[in-house]
């Protein structure tokens, strides 16, 4: 079959897109983005073109920006160009220039999407061949990226689309020739600086002098790891579901459940990096199941924590300005756990959920104060007589760390009225003598 039909057939074997759509090409002027032009013309596909000047070869990337632009000419399609400053911005953000280059390239082509075509029906596609996914898979292997890395790119990713994954670089170049299709040469692939370049003029080649098939083999490494990474996701997403148990914006595994499992390491780190933890934690994690409550291990953005026979994960919680004024008028007041609502009658009302209470209020002095609370509070848990720290109140309640650290009290006069959805003090409790009756109700978040 020609290249074209192999195209073609891999267009429709992977469901990558279809013929009403509307393509965006990202056109570096090398052979390969070349060539998918030229098939995508051939096979009647409604395409513009999209080029990036990166400004990192002087007049050598002007040249290729003109040749892109007489290349749109040629097919007669929309071009969009833009001009980075790809050294400034990788100094910047302090990353390489690779991958600055690549940020950038990616930000702007969705941007087209978005602002200038139907972003329903509207795909990215880029020139990348087989001999990239090799090596992608070989930087990969040596990166540590595991079995995900392992199988390449992949030819469809969101609206991103690579329909040349088939095809090897010297059959693309082949076809130019055959088919006189003019193409630039970016003049930095001749050197090794840059990390896919050394793997593309040096590794990959030593390697062909002991093993003169190492391309077919990858490729088919790649296909059977493709297949791996399938079961092995299977896999990962039966143990977090007999693991983990999702309790509001907290995720609770089990520790004697977690201890049996195999293999620990690896299931364990499957289920924290989704929350930003990394694969040098996952030691200190597993520590973590023979630790003693209260230890935590802790990332960008979450925190797990030994609670008795409970891992929890929850995000971590951004400090609040932890002190709200309440006014006699205030009827309405919202505080970071929820909302608090308050009337005032002159009998009592039965209600058997402990997020309404009625108060005596003749007892009561304004204003209040809603905080989060601290320790060395104390209060009279209703029906004691003596006092109580929280901290005492709270483990005798079996609150976890994390349900203490939502707690939030409600103060008159510096004593503490109410522990919010926990108990009332006593000395603020409806008595036969009660005339007026302060009832407060907490609709938490």
């Amino acid at each position: 079959m020609s290249l074209l039909n192999n195209f073609q057939e891999y267009i429709k074997q992977h469901y990558l897109f279809q013929s009403k759509d509307k393509l965006l090409l990202a056109v570096s002027g090398g052979v390969d983005s070349v060539v998918l032009c030229e098939l995508c013309h051939l096979a009647g596909f409604d395409f513009a073109i999209a080029h990036c000047n990166f400004q990192l070869r002087g007049q050598e990337s002007d040249r290729d920006e003109q040749f892109v632009r007489d290349v749109a000419a040629k097919y007669k399609v929309k071009i969009f160009v833009k001009q980075f400053d790809t050294t400034a911005e990788a100094a910047k953000n302090k990353t390489s220039i690779e991958e600055t280059a690549r940020n950038l390239r990616y930000k702007w082509f969705e941007e087209i999407r978005h602002s200038k075509f139907d972003i329903q029906n509207t795909y990215i596609l880029t020139g990348h061949h087989a001999n990239d996914n090799i090596e992608t898979v070989l930087m990969n292997f040596f990166r540590g990226t595991g079995v995900k890395g392992l199988r390449g790119i992949l030819p469809k990713v969101n609206k991103i689309i690579r329909p040349l994954l088939f095809a090897k670089r010297i059959e693309i170049e082949h076809y130019a020739n055959e088919n006189n299709l003019a193409f630039v040469t970016d003049s930095t692939n001749a050197q090794s600086d840059y990390t896919r370049n050394y793997f593309r003029n040096e590794l990959i080649p030593s390697i062909q002098k002991v093993f003169p098939k190492v391309e077919e083999n990858i490729l088919q490494n790649i296909e059977r790891f493709t297949d791996v990474e399938m079961l092995y996701n299977q896999a990962i997403d039966l143990y977090k579901s007999k693991l983990c148990e999702v309790k509001g914006n907290e995720v609770h595994i089990p520790v004697l459940k977690l201890g049996k499992v195999k293999p620990l390491h690896t299931i364990i780190y499957e289920i924290v990096k989704e929350y930003n933890f990394t694969a040098a934690q996952v030691n200190d994690i597993e520590k973590l199941i023979t630790a003693d409550s209260g230890r935590y291990v802790q990332s960008s953005s979450n925190r797990i924590l030994k609670n008795r026979k409970w891992l929890i994960i929850s995000p971590l919680q951004n400090e609040i300005a932890s002190t709200i004024v309440i006014e006699e008028s205030n009827t309405d007041v919202q505080c970071a756990i929820g909302n608090l609502q308050f009337k005032k009658s002159a009998k009592l009302t039965i209600h058997h959920s402990p997020l309404t209470i009625q108060l005596d209020a003749s007892k009561i002095t304004f204003p209040l104060l809603l905080r989060k609370w601290k320790q060395g509070d104390y209060f009279y848990p209703l029906g004691m007589r003596h006092k109580k720290k929280l901290s005492k109140f709270f483990i005798d309640s079996k609150l976890s760390i994390t349900d203490k650290e939502k707690v939030w009290v409600l103060e008159s006069n510096k004593k503490i009225l109410w522990v919010i959805g926990l108990r009332i003090d006593d000395r603020y409790k409806i008595t036969e003598n009660t005339t007026a009756v302060l009832e407060i109700s907490f609709m938490p978040i």
